[in-house]
């Protein structure tokens, strides 16, 4: 989700890129780019970087439309995703472009601060910045004012 164009060129109508400010940095132990199948598969400690956050993972393929703009990044192993300070956890993530949303699944676990939401399932709509989270626990640490 972290992950901008591959390659600076429109999508088609019905496929919206993934847009992000400044450049991106993506290592990892090994890529494999497939042009037929618009995929590139990161795999071995993966770390996306923008100026946006961080997103960390086991492995990550990226799927881009024929103009080369990200359409779907599936993330698997230890996902995490840092953005200022709210960590998201997770064992798996996906991004949709089109919807500009992520979908935690596998011990989903949100934290800012001192506050928890964890639950079976979390959506986060970035642009919105909002979440919905399925079957949530909430820890909210209260703050003595002084």
């Amino acid at each position: 989700m972290l992950l901008a164009c591959l390659v600076a060129s429109p999508c088609s109508s019905q496929e919206k890129p993934f847009e992000t400010k400044g450049p991106i940095v993506i290592t990892s132990t090994s890529l494999t780019a497939d042009n037929k199948a618009r995929t590139a598969l990161f795999e071995g400690s993966v770390i996306a970087h923008t100026e946006d956050g961080t997103i960390y993972s086991d492995s990550m393929l990226v799927s881009y439309a024929e103009g080369g703009n990200v359409t779907r990044i599936d993330a698997k192993g230890h996902v995490k995703l840092v953005k200022g300070e709210r960590v998201i956890t997770s064992n798996e993530a996906t991004y949709f472009a089109e919807d500009d949303k992520v979908i935690f699944t596998g011990d989903p676990r949100a934290t800012e601060g001192g506050n928890v939401v964890s639950g079976t399932k979390m959506i986060y709509l970035m642009k919105e910045d909002r979440s919905i989270v399925e079957n949530s626990k909430v820890y909210i640490e209260n703050k003595k004012e002084r």
